[in-house]
This record gives C-alpha cells, structure tokens and sequence, in this order.
C-alpha cells in the first residue's frame, strides 16, 4: 500500500509539472516581476527548439533574458511588447526532451491585482505544445489539458486577494 501511495504521488508531482509553468506565482501589482518560465520537457522524444511568450495584457516594459546558441525576437503590439520568441539557433542549441530549462524575462504588473495567464508555444522539431488553456469559473488549472502559465497579481500592500488555485 504504501508503494502504491508513492507511485501515485510521483506520477501526480510529474503531471503536475508536465507544461511550462512560472517559477514563482506572485508578485505584486505595479511592481516589477522576474517571469522564469520553466520547460521540463520536449513534444515526446523531440526537443524544444523554440518558446514564444504572450505577454498578458495590463503587462507592461518586458525586457527577455538572451540565452546563449538562441535567438530572441520581441513583437510589439502598439507601443508594448506582447510577445517574446526564443528559438534555437542550431539543432545542437535545442532543447532535449530529457532536459529542463528556463526562460525569462523581466516586466512591470499591472497595477490591479488579480489573475494573470501567460499562454505559452513550444514548438519542437516534431510537433508543438500551446500552453493556452485558461480555466473557466469554477475550474481549477490542474483540470485543464494545456494550460498557460499562471500567475496571480497581488495588491502591492501584500494582502491576498482571496481568489486561490
């Protein structure tokens, strides 16, 4: 019983962080925020070999990190950034399927509180994953197939804004 127990919250823990997620999952509204997007996998066997961000909107003044053997596209939307685009320059710079990375960039909140979804692409050498999915009234992130990067907006007193996953 207690092996089956195990087993079964091993598997939980890997679904759990089966699509891209945020590092971490609050921050505070105007202030800035380090969005660290972790990919802990590629499309089945293939690599990752490019990531494409939607910056919500609200998000204001994102600035990606560079990533070494990657290129780094920024699509404006009027006068801000709404997307940000890594892509592998080489097959040897992808990302192989049994390996995790992170990709971030740094933005200003906005200045409501509440819940943000960042969908995110990862397009591999065989196939894609859209990470686009958000949650209905009354649905949580774990029921969801795909879903986008969550993060939730905090006053920018620290208070809580009572609405949990």
């Amino acid at each position: 019983m207690k092996k089956t127990i195990l087993i079964a919250l091993a598997t939980m823990a890997c679904a759990a962080h089966a699509h891209v997620t945020l590092e971490y999952e609050v921050a505070a509204a105007g202030a800035s925020y380090k969005a660290t997007f972790r990919v802990g996998h590629g499309c089945g066997a293939s690599p990752t070999k490019q990531i494409a961000v939607t910056i919500p909107d609200g998000v204001k003044g994102a600035h990606p990190m560079p990533k070494p053997g990657w290129t780094l596209e920024l699509r404006k939307d009027a006068d801000r950034v709404a997307r940000v685009v890594w892509t592998a320059k080489t097959r040897e710079d992808m990302l192989p399927s049994t390996q995790y990375d992170e990709f971030v960039l740094v933005a200003r909140m906005p200045d409501q509180a509440g819940s943000l979804y960042w969908p995110v692409s990862q397009v591999c050498e065989e196939g894609r994953a859209d990470w686009k999915d958000v949650p209905q009234a009354g649905q949580s992130l774990a029921e969801l197939k795909s879903p986008a990067a969550y993060l939730e907006v905090i006053p920018a007193d620290g208070t809580a804004s009572g609405h949990h996953h």
